[in-house]
């Protein structure tokens, strides 16, 4: 029994020598206030670390915004300059504004005493009713505009078709008459690229010197003396004279199939009574010859002896936008030269 007891309490004495090995140890109480210590110190270190970048990062913007560097000084000094040379030019474009509409009314008012109207404003033309045309098509709803859209397009093809019809009526018709197609009046008797030469159109126009309402026969050009004239088709030479009647040095070309041209106010002729004569050749020069207000050119188209508009008679070198515009220029002018 003593034996038995003695395993047992070995036993016991050996589980409770592994149960200590295993067991954690309790810190000793005096190095709790060491590790104390340690944690205030490192806790005051990072206060310490930040307080100091808090201190850098206001010094960095502080520095910033008080002084500059030296690309900031140039570009601050650059953008100052730029600022002065804006400010002047801004001025410069006032000045030049008011100059250039002074000299527009000015201008506005030496067309209203030559030509008794108002100048025409072409940079207006159909703005409104272009602006008129969207908020209409904006204001429809879906249906309606494929409604639109359809019946435009019926329309087009309508368009189409006349003018098909047309040319080919044309086309016959050229194919008839052969070469006296070059006896017909086709171009403008003077070069007139930019269409604002052209001052005085035909039909009802105020006299310049009786100041009433007379029938003008043909249009008129307003161009310096001595401006060559062209003759605007083929033909031969009927007239070169001085007239007393008011038309001055004129020259009239018989082209042949009905059609006669007339050149008034020049200053000299070219050409004889008898000469052949070829679309664009030179055949005089513009004066201020005759009753005439001022240097210019005044032609005349006649087609079986009856005075014609001749700006229709301009096809050859006029564009369908060309045509619409000369035939605007020419009638915002109420007053003839002649």
């Amino acid at each position: 029994m003593s034996a038995k007891s003695d395993i047992k309490r070995k036993s016991n004495v050996a589980r409770q020598h592994e149960g200590d090995l295993f067991r954690p140890r309790k810190r000793p109480r005096r190095d709790r206030p060491r590790f104390r210590r340690f944690r205030r110190g490192v806790l005051r270190g990072l206060v310490h670390l930040l307080a100091w970048v808090a201190v850098a990062v206001s010094y960095y913007v502080v520095f910033s915004l008080t002084f500059d560097t030296g690309p900031e000084l140039r570009l601050r000094r650059s953008t100052i300059r730029l600022a002065r040379e804006y400010e002047q030019l801004s001025e410069q474009y006032d000045s030049l504004m008011l100059v250039l509409d002074n000299v527009s009314e000015r201008d506005r008012n030496v067309f209203r005493v030559l030509f008794e109207s108002d100048p025409y404003d072409f940079e207006g033309i159909g703005q409104d009713e272009t602006w008129r045309s969207y908020e209409r098509l904006t204001a429809m709803d879906n249906r309606a505009l494929a409604a639109e859209f359809l019946s435009r397009s019926d329309d087009y093809a309508a368009a189409v078709a006349h003018l098909d019809d047309i040319y080919s009526r044309v086309q016959q018709r050229i194919a008839e008459t052969g070469g006296g197609v070059d006896r017909i009046p086709s171009i403008q008797p003077i070069v007139n690229n930019d269409l604002t030469l052209l001052t005085a159109s035909y039909g009802l126009r105020i006299h310049p010197f009786f100041r009433t309402l007379r029938p003008h026969g043909g249009v008129d050009y307003t161009v310096p003396e001595g401006t060559p004239v062209f003759a605007t088709a083929d033909g031969t030479v009927r007239d070169v004279s001085m007239r007393s009647t008011g038309s001055g040095r004129t020259v009239v070309i018989d082209h042949g199939n009905g059609y006669q041209t007339t050149y008034s106010h020049l200053s000299r002729a070219g050409v004889r009574v008898g000469q052949s004569v070829r679309r664009g050749d030179i055949i005089a020069r513009t004066g201020n010859s005759g009753l005439s207000l001022a240097p210019h050119l005044h032609y005349e188209v006649r087609h079986d002896g009856m005075r014609v508009d001749p700006i229709h008679y301009f096809f050859m070198e006029l564009t369908p936008s060309d045509y619409q515009r000369i035939v605007r220029i020419a009638g915002s002018g109420m007053q003839s030269f002649d």
